[in-house]
């Protein structure tokens, strides 16, 4: 008999749900795992849970509003009680890089304003060291070329996020440079280094900001990791 296919970021999504209490505001993370995390949300909105949400992105908010989740804006509060979110690589220090679906400006204004950030992955993205995924790095349109070139001196080779054949455009209508630094030492300062440089919008290194980390197992099983302190 066939073992069932378990999908790890399922897991870790339906897990961080679990944290979410009726009345809350709750951010929207953007990816193929926060995904899930919205999909079981609404499955408890459905069954009567209510809480108001504010998506990171623009496919977060029309999936969100699709399963019947209420959308507001910054406008309208002034927190975050809870973010579920995911990343593309986390370190042992709980430091990540985010930024693979595009959206890591957004991500970090909501991540900045919220109380408990929940960051929801497969065991695989769970590494000693920052760097083997590509930085994303968000760069307004003017004078990219030479935002790119002040980003390769600081050790990188860098590449054009592309959708298809088109340039990727950002739901702020920048574009996202990625960085291939290969490893991440000194994660700090090559956040302060890169952000200097004029150009530049935000960069995907979220340092300091994950209260809790899920990571979600081929067996279905998960792993909590709580901040230090």
């Amino acid at each position: 008999m066939e073992r069932p296919i378990i999908n790890p970021k399922k897991s870790a999504g339906e897990r961080a749900v679990e944290y979410i209490k009726p009345g809350m505001i709750v951010g929207l993370g953007t990816g193929s795992t926060a995904y899930w995390a919205i999909q079981t949300l609404a499955l408890r909105v459905n069954q009567g849970m209510k809480i108001t949400a504010i998506a990171t992105s623009t496919p977060s908010e029309e999936l969100a509003l699709s399963l019947g989740i209420k959308i507001v804006t910054f406008a309208e509060v002034d927190h975050i009680d809870i973010t579920i979110d995911g990343a593309d690589e986390v370190s042992t220090a709980l430091d990540l890089i985010k930024g693979g679906g595009g959206a890591l400006l957004r991500e970090k204004i909501v991540a900045a304003a919220t109380n408990l950030y929940i960051i929801i992955a497969d065991q695989h993205k769970y590494v000693q060291t920052l760097g083997t995924f590509a930085l994303p790095v968000e760069v307004v349109r003017f004078g990219w070329e030479m935002t790119t070139r002040h980003l390769q001196k600081l050790g990188c080779t860098t590449a054009m996020r592309l959708s298809g054949k088109e340039i990727f455009i950002s739901d702020n209508g920048n574009f996202i440079i990625d960085c291939s630094f290969t490893s991440i030492e000194q994660p700090a300062m090559l956040h302060q280094q890169i952000n200097a440089i004029p150009g530049v919008v935000e960069n995907g290194l979220f340092l300091g900001m994950a209260d809790i980390v899920i990571l979600g197992d081929n067996d279905g099983g998960t792993k909590v990791l709580m901040k230090a302190g």
